[in-house]
């Protein structure tokens, strides 16, 4: 009878915990407008294996509710299609140089006889600011600049999630891996956007040749509508179909530098 009476009471103690400090609904928690979750729904790294997973088997993973503005993507994929189709004379107003490689273009500097790619881009430097030159940015379409510094704004703020996941995942302090590209206001990012236009025999050239990205994290915003990516992984080329306004991010295969490759 008093193993009972116990059991109740320690019942009767459990629901009072609970009806005391009642759980928030996580749509409300996500409703309210906050940048990070709280720690009791943060699982462990052990218990959060996809991004590492991904980093090792092939440095490529797509990520979704990644909190960059779904209408902020789309918008960014349009201003830069409306420049692209701007009169050739306007757009070689802001034709690139050799010496910073900023502005429209194709590729620069490239041996005599190397076989090119079919495709054209704009290349910018954001960060850090002392790097960045407005007068660079196309000033049409006119929203232009706005949209781009707030999606730029946006992907940073992002990136900086990511990287405390990669560095957790990693085994490392959350902050290594940002601090490790310079941390604050000496972190650097660039951007380039590439632009291939119709061709006439697409099976006799490329658009974009097999290459290494050079930046410790990519986030390449895909076209919505072609599954243009492909990655290498064992020998074999695999086509990466683009999740709706997802982003799909690499990993430079020597992110660590000399410490001992967990990330091939």
């Amino acid at each position: 009878m008093s193993i009972v009476g116990s059991s109740i009471s320690q019942l009767c103690t459990m629901l009072k915990i609970i009806m005391t400090h009642p759980p928030l609904r996580v749509q409300s928690l996500s409703d309210s407008g906050i940048t990070e979750i709280p720690k009791r729904y943060v699982k462990p790294p052990k218990d959060r294996p996809i991004s590492s997973k991904a980093c090792r088997n092939c440095g490529f993973f797509q990520v979704v509710n990644h909190g960059v503005p779904p209408e902020l993507m789309d918008q960014a994929r349009e201003v830069w299609r409306e420049f692209f189709h701007k009169p050739m004379k306007m757009k070689q107003c802001y034709a690139n140089s050799p010496k910073t490689y900023e502005g429209y273009g194709s590729r620069l500097a490239v041996e005599k006889g190397v076989i090119l790619d079919w495709s054209d881009y704009y290349f910018l430097h954001y960060l850090p600011c002392s790097f960045k030159d407005h007068q660079q940015w196309p000033a049409l379409p006119v929203s232009l600049r706005e949209v781009i510094e707030e999606f730029s704004k946006q992907v940073m703020n992002f990136g900086g999630h990511l990287m405390k996941v990669l560095s957790a995942n990693l085994g490392l302090r959350e902050n290594y891996l940002e601090n490790a590209f310079g941390g604050g206001e000496d972190i650097g990012a660039c951007l380039r956007v590439n632009f291939y236009p119709k061709c006439p025999q697409p099976d006799l050239t490329l658009g974009l040749s097999p290459h290494s990205n050079p930046g410790g994290l990519t986030f390449l915003l895909p076209d919505q509508h072609l599954a243009g990516l492909q990655v290498r992984r064992n020998s074999n080329w695999i086509t990466v179909k683009p999740a709706p306004h997802a982003f799909t991010n690499s990993v430079r295969y020597n992110y660590l530098g000399r410490r001992r490759p967990v990330f091939d």
